[in-house]
């Protein structure tokens, strides 16, 4: 049987300063999405476009700061509203953990409207270019979880393989590594998937409503082998926060795609109309 590694989550400590292996992780995410971004620019229509690395540079700061804020405020309202409006001092406490990535993506889509508007690209457009570069900085999330200890699994049967006893839980019984499920499906998967659709040029639309309906899809599934938050634990219909959260990200996932086609389907026959 698997015992969960005692990681200590502080790397790195020079004097007061303590870098944490989770705040590294956020920053390999960040550094992974400018690389990626920067050969998405090469390889894609973007650059004929218009598009510079300037403009990488201004939507990747944009990000960082929709994904921190989002995120944040994402967790203070859909998980512990109660306790943070009754302890607002601690709602700027990032340090002592708390983000929600359902938060996150709304940040970053409020960013991204953000930077089409002063740039005049479409937003959709803005959507279909990061959407690939999303998931590695999922995965490095996850594995900052892994190392903290924390999102562990639900219990699992003694045969199942893999199966890990995480001290941190308070008990000795063996549970999914739901935060490796969660890395695979949401980073590894994910990505895989994105970067193979988008190497050709897509309907405006297409590419974003694949994120939104797979990362639902992988969010939903992991979240049946991941415990519920203590604090919360099954909501309606025995399904999770995650899970809920999740549900309108497969419905609006599942529009995009549908509209996009149609959109195209019906610019293409405007087309062969006027020839």
């Amino acid at each position: 049987m698997l015992i969960h590694p005692d990681f200590n989550p502080i790397a790195l400590q020079l004097g007061p300063i303590k870098v944490h292996w989770y705040g590294i992780m956020y920053l390999l995410g960040f550094i992974t999405f400018w690389l990626l971004a920067q050969k998405r620019l090469k390889d894609q229509p973007y650059a004929r476009q218009g598009w510079t690395s300037r403009d990488i540079e201004d939507l990747l700061f944009a990000g960082v700061l929709g994904v921190i804020l989002g995120g944040r405020t994402g967790y203070v309202l859909f998980y512990q509203p109660d306790y943070y409006f009754t302890h607002p001092a601690q709602i700027v406490a990032v340090w002592d953990g708390g983000m929600s990535f359902h938060g996150g993506l709304l940040g970053v889509m409020v960013a991204a409207y953000w930077f089409a508007r002063t740039r005049r690209y479409s937003w959709l457009q803005i959507m279909d270019f990061v959407a690939p570069l999303i998931p590695p900085g999922l995965a490095f999330g996850r594995i900052g979880n892994f190392i903290n200890g924390e999102l562990w699994g639900r219990a699992a049967p003694a045969w199942w393989p893999g199966a890990m006893i995480y001290p941190e839980s308070g008990s000795m019984v063996p549970r999914f590594p739901s935060e490796l499920y969660e890395m695979f499906l949401e980073g590894v998967v994910l990505f895989t998937v994105l970067w193979w659709l988008s190497r050709k040029e897509r309907p405006r639309g297409f590419i974003a409503g694949c994120f939104a309906l797979g990362y639902g899809l992988a969010r939903f599934t992991a979240e049946f082998f991941r415990q519920p938050d203590a604090f919360l634990g099954y909501l309606w219909f025995h399904l999770t926060m995650g899970q809920l959260l999740s549900i309108p990200l497969i419905l609006l996932g599942s529009l995009m795609i549908w509209w996009s086609l149609r959109r195209r389907d019906r610019l293409a026959a405007q087309g062969q109309s006027a020839a």
